[in-house]
């Protein structure tokens, strides 16, 4: 069941969604070769507790920190970890997320780590804009894969693949409420986007082969082919007019 927020249900989730937005900024001013992806998860866990949130994911289904970190060829759920270094040409995926008021914020970016080649930086930059494709759809009464299509057409129009095993959802009380949000599939199916929807859309993007397979821990997730990922995620809700993006 699709859960329509109210309008101050929408702005307890701002404040939710802006403490996400601001926790990525800061790890990502940390972010360096040399930097262990543990210190992360600590500046993450640190900056939300500070701003009277509390960590979104940490327990949640049993996982063990603040930050999922994936570097590289790990697509999303990557466990920091203090021998985990960051290197020099490495990019890594920082997904987070803050419980405010009893409502969930949740987002991610992927960043370059020292200087990077094209090809990552290519990817980075595709996914990134893959979902401002995909949102110029999040309006009222398209259906939940114009937004989808947009998204998979974007990627595969610049040479990538988009992973189809991880999707993006709906968000409120819940971290993941219905709609589950494909960033594939054909135009015009789907449920109606109505005002008061706030859904988290996340397209995660391999450089080479779509298909990814889940490591012996049982939580990071690798492009089966080893190819570099990369992935991109914002909290929103539908309006009157554009989408108002809730993890800036």
């Amino acid at each position: 069941m699709i859960i329509i927020k109210s309008e101050n249900e929408i702005d307890i989730m701002r404040k939710a969604g802006k403490i996400v937005g601001d926790t990525l900024r800061v790890v990502g001013e940390h972010i360096k070769p040399g930097v262990s992806t543990a210190y992360l998860d600590s500046i993450a866990e640190k900056f939300i507790l500070k701003n009277n949130a509390v960590p979104g994911f940490k327990g949640y289904g049993g996982f063990p920190a603040t930050i999922c970190a994936s570097i590289n060829e790990e697509v999303v759920h990557g466990i920091p970890n203090a021998k985990k270094i960051l290197k020099s040409g490495d990019i890594i995926s920082i997904d987070t997320g803050a419980i405010f008021q009893g409502f969930y914020g949740d987002a991610t970016r992927t960043f370059p780590v020292g200087e990077i080649d094209d090809t990552a930086k290519k990817l980075i930059d595709v996914t990134r804009q893959s979902f401002f494709e995909g949102i110029k759809f999040a309006k009222i009464g398209n259906r939940l894969y114009d937004i989808s299509n947009a998204i998979q057409t974007y990627v595969e129009t610049n040479g990538f693949s988009i992973v189809r095993d991880y999707v993006g959802h709906g968000i409120g009380r819940d971290m993941h409420e219905d709609p589950q949000i494909p960033n594939y599939g054909p135009k015009g199916r789907g449920p109606r986007l109505t005002k008061g929807m706030a859904i988290a859309i996340e397209p995660m993007v391999n450089a080479g082969d779509f298909r990814v397979k889940v490591l012996p821990n049982k939580w990071t997730v690798v492009t089966a082919d080893k190819s570099l990922a990369a992935h991109y995620e914002n909290t929103l809700v539908i309006t009157e007019d554009e989408p108002e993006i809730l993890t800036k």
